[in-house]
C-alpha cells in the first residue's frame, strides 16, 4: 500500500523539494494540500505543482484519511500544527525548524512516544556526497579524536524575495534555531558525539529594515560530549547578488588529534591535512543520497530497518538548536541539554 501524504503550508520554499519528491515517489500518494493564508492560496492558484484541497488544516485533519502530514508553515506556527497532527494520529515530516519553543518540542516528543508516531525533518545536508564522505573520513579516524569544529552557515537576506513574515513580530522564532539545527545535527551525525551544552549564543539585527522584527544575525558556541567545542555563524548577511553560490556556503572545518579537514556544501573536494604529512590531500565526495531524509522517514514509520535520519536524531537536533536560541534570547551561558 502507498503511504498517504497531506501537506500543510506553502509559505517557505523548502517545501517544494518535498512536493516534488512525494509527487514522484512510487510508494506515496498525495491526498490533500492545505494553505490557510489567502494571499498564498491566490498566488498558488495557477501552480501546476499543487492542488489545494483545504483552507483550514484542522478541517483537513478531520476530513482526510492520510498517514503522514508534511508541515511547511511559517516557523512559529509549526509547533502547534505538528502537535495537532500528532494528536490526530498522523506521522509528521516537517521542514526545519519543526517548532520554536522548548515547551512545544517537549510536547511533540511526548506525543510521538505515546502514540508511536514518527517525526521526520528535512535535514538534507546529510544527503550531500561531500558530507557523506566527511563522515566516512571522521568515523575511520582520519583526523583522530575530534577536538574542535567551526561552521559558517551564512545566508543571503534577499529583500523582496524572502517571505515578508520573516520580518513580522512573533513569526520567525530566532535565527539560531532556524539555521543552527543543520550544523548541530550534521556535527553529531559526522562524529557520533552529541551536544551536551551550549556555551553561549547571540542574535542581533544587522542590515534589516528599520521596522523589521527580524534579528537576522546569529552565532553560537557549543560543547560536544567529549568536551570538543563548536563555533558557528548562521547569519543572514551573505551578499544577496551571489544567492547560494558562494564557495564558502556551509563551510565546515574539523580539527582532530591526527589532522584537520575542511570543505563546504558547494565544494567538489574535501581538503585533508594529516599530522606527519606536509602536503594537503584532496578527497573527492561520495555519491550523494538525494531525498535521503524522505527515505528514512518512510522506513521508520513502516517499521523497516533504517540507517538514516531517525525521530530520535530529529529530537536531539531540535532540542540543541532551541537551547542555543534560548541562550541567545536570555543571555544565558553554559546551558545544559
Amino acid at each position: 500500500m502507498k503511504t498517504r501524504f497531506a501537506f500543510i503550508g506553502f509559505q517557505h520554499p523548502h517545501i517544494w523539494d518535498l512536493v516534488m519528491r512525494a509527487s514522484a515517489h512510487p510508494d506515496i500518494e498525495v491526498v490533500a494540500m492545505c494553505e490557510e493564508d489567502a494571499a498564498t492560496r491566490e498566488k498558488l492558484a495557477g501552480d501546476a505543482r499543487v492542488r489545494l484541497t483545504h483552507s483550514n488544516y484542522r478541517a483537513m485533519l478531520a476530513e482526510v484519511t492520510c498517514d503522514a502530514v508534511v508541515v511547511g508553515e511559517w516557523f512559529a506556527k509549526r509547533g502547534r500544527v505538528v502537535i495537532d497532527c500528532l494528536n490526530a494520529g498522523r506521522h509528521v515530516l516537517a521542514d526545519k525548524p519543526m517548532c520554536t519553543t522548548l515547551a512545544e518540542h517537549d510536547e511533540i516528543v511526548r506525543l510521538a512516544a505515546a502514540k508511536t508516531l514518527t517525526v521526520g525533518m528535512m535535514l538534507d545536508m546529510r544527503d550531500s556526497g561531500i558530507f557523506i564522505k566527511v563522515r566516512e573520513l571522521v568515523r575511520a579516524g582520519e583526523i583522530g579524536d575530534v577536538r574542535a569544529a567551526s561552521l559558517e552557515g551564512q545566508h543571503p537576506l534577499l529583500p523582496g524575495v524572502r517571505a515578508a513574515w520573516y520580518h513580522e513580530a512573533g513569526k520567525h522564532g530566532g535565527t539560531v534555531n532556524d539555521l543552527s539545527i543543520h550544523g548541530l545535527d550534521l556535527v553529531a551525525w559526522l562524529t557520533g558525539l552529541g551536544v551536551r551544552r551550549v556555551t553561549a549564543a547571540r542574535c542581533w539585527a544587522a542590515g534589516v529594515p528599520a521596522d523589521s522584527h527580524f534579528k537576522n544575525a546569529g552565532q553560537f558556541i557549543a560543547e560536544l560530549d567529549n568536551s570538543a567545542g563548536i563555533m558557528g555563524d548562521v547569519s543572514y548577511v551573505s551578499p544577496n547578488s551571489h544567492r547560494y553560490s558562494l564557495p564558502m556556503y556551509w563551510r565546515l572545518t574539523m580539527w582532530g588529534s591526527e589532522g584537520v579537514l575542511e570543505t563546504t556544501l558547494t565544494a567538489k573536494e574535501i581538503l585533508l591535512f594529516k599530522e606527519g604529512e606536509q602536503t594537503c590531500r584532496s578527497v573527492p565526495p561520495a555519491a550523494s543520497n538525494p531525498g535521503g531524509y524522505l527515505t528514512a522517514f518512510l522506513r521508520e514509520l513502516r517499521g523497516q530497518p533504517n540507517d538514516g535520519l531517525t525521530s530520535a536524531e530529529v529530537f536531539r537536533a531540535s532540542r540543541a538548536a532551541l537551547k542555543a536560541q534560548e541562550a541567545a534570547d536570555r543571555g544565558l551561558v553554559n546551558v545544559e541539554m
